[in-house]
């Protein structure tokens, strides 16, 4: 038995039939191939999952699909621009080294761009904070922290360049 479900992801309509136990996770890399957000840990300690849920960070391994019906849903393919340019918060992982193995580096960039939606000019505390839920074994989260201070910094700066 399948039901059906209707959501938004990456600005483009979903309609399809998932089992009932589906999580999120299954549906966007099997059904719908979006292979960027990644499966870690499968117990939401990791957050190589995340993705984002009408703007805000959740680990799609824990959620049911159904959960997500009538949603807005952001994966790491929705960051890149037209053409499938990098964000600017992807391109400040990629100049500060903030992309490692790239395994945890789909969900660290989903909470960090939930995190500069809400909140522009985070201190090192706040990016801290924002990514507690993503774990990196590969090697540190100091230039991931600086990656995601960066691009708040790139983007005040442009915002003042367009107000100039």
């Amino acid at each position: 038995m399948t039901v059906s479900l209707s959501f938004e992801v990456n600005g483009e309509a979903a309609r399809l039939s998932v089992e009932p136990h589906a999580r999120l996770i299954d549906v966007l890399r099997e059904a719908l191939g979006l292979m960027g957000t990644k499966e870690g840990c499968s117990n939401g300690e990791c957050g190589a999952c995340t993705v984002l849920v009408d703007g805000r960070p959740v680990c799609s391994c824990l959620l049911p699909a159904l959960e997500v019906e009538g949603c807005k849903v952001l994966t790491i393919e929705g960051l890149a621009g037209p053409g499938g340019d990098l964000s600017d918060l992807q391109r400040a992982f990629v100049d500060k080294g903030g992309v490692q193995c790239g395994f945890c580096t789909p969900g660290m960039l989903m909470s960090a761009h939930a995190l500069l939606e809400r909140t522009p000019e985070p201190s090192e505390a706040q990016i801290r904070n924002a990514l507690t839920g993503n774990l990196c074994r590969c090697t540190g989260y100091a230039q991931i922290i600086e990656s995601v201070s960066h691009a708040a910094s790139a983007r005040r700066a442009k915002k003042g360049a367009d107000h100039a």
